[in-house]
């Protein structure tokens, strides 16, 4: 059985804050070593459901936030940027299923560090006309793929987007958000064992495959910068539904490695820090 983890960091067990998660804050270097934690209590229940490979892409901000030495020996890890298919890099269709590991809610929602990938700079996104963030489309970026997200944690608000999203993923929440800065936290040796035997669980019960679905799917994003929408519309395939929308409409995922492009382009165009 082949698994793969995508990690993002603001989800993970103990943090709440962008100096949590930022490598110029004061609590990064403390951040980098729990994000590791949740991680390897994952590739712990995956090695106990019989997982024969376990890929772990970094897929926090510089993607260079899980340090080599604290990560799992029976691991293999994905680092560093820019990496074509960004949160999901290495994701084939070989592998059995997907599991996200410190993940957040959406752009707009009271979950902690919410955003929709770059910060501030994307107020709204929809695939098929439905409101999604980094999780919905991470998940119908992985089904694309034949391959099923079965887990995810994160907060309280990320989890029920996830269960929204699709009811069948198996969620671990780690901390019950106060806001956007704050949340009353689970104690780690605790959320560590639930990641571990839920991901176990989950890789037992569950299919070890699901057939890949090839239809053409729509995404829409609202940017905060009118600039960003019109350098964007340059693109062939690219269209604004008003000045600051853009959309395109392709299959998965070729779509979202298209949207890995828009973000490049958003970012060369903009300088606005994130989780202001």
């Amino acid at each position: 059985m082949r698994i793969y983890i995508s990690a993002d960091m603001e989800g993970v067990t103990g943090l709440v804050d962008a100096a949590d998660v930022q490598p110029d804050g004061r609590d990064y270097e403390r951040g980098r070593l729990l994000m590791a934690e949740d991680v390897n209590a994952a590739v712990r229940g995956a090695l106990a459901a019989g997982a024969i490979d376990i890929l772990v892409n970094d897929a926090h901000g510089p993607m260079r936030n899980l340090l080599p030495e604290t990560l799992h020996p029976a691991a293999r890890l994905v680092r560093g940027k820019p990496k074509t298919m960004g949160m999901l890099a290495g994701l084939e269709p070989g592998h059995n299923a997907m599991v996200c590991i410190g993940y957040h809610s959406r752009a707009g929602s009271p979950g902690v560090l919410s955003h929709s990938f770059m910060g501030h700079e994307i107020e709204d996104m929809w695939l098929n006309n439905r409101l999604v963030g980094e999780i919905g489309l991470a998940q119908a970026t992985a089904a694309a793929l034949g391959v099923p997200l079965v887990a995810l944690t994160g907060d309280d608000i990320a989890c029920a987007e996830a269960a929204a999203w699709d009811d069948s993923i198996t969620t671990v929440t780690v901390k019950h958000a106060h806001g956007r800065f704050a949340a009353d936290l689970r104690p780690m040796a605790q959320a560590h064992q639930e990641i571990e035997a839920a991901v176990a669980n989950v890789l037992s019960t569950r299919p070890r495959a699901a057939a890949a679905t090839i239809e053409q799917s729509t995404l829409a994003v609202r940017w905060q910068s009118a600039s960003v929408a019109t350098t964007l519309a340059g693109i062939p395939g690219v269209t604004t539904t008003d000045s600051r929308t853009t959309q395109a409409t392709g299959e998965l995922p070729a779509l979202y490695r298209l949207f890995g492009i828009w973000m490049r382009v958003a970012a060369s165009l903009t300088n606005q820090a994130p989780y202001c």
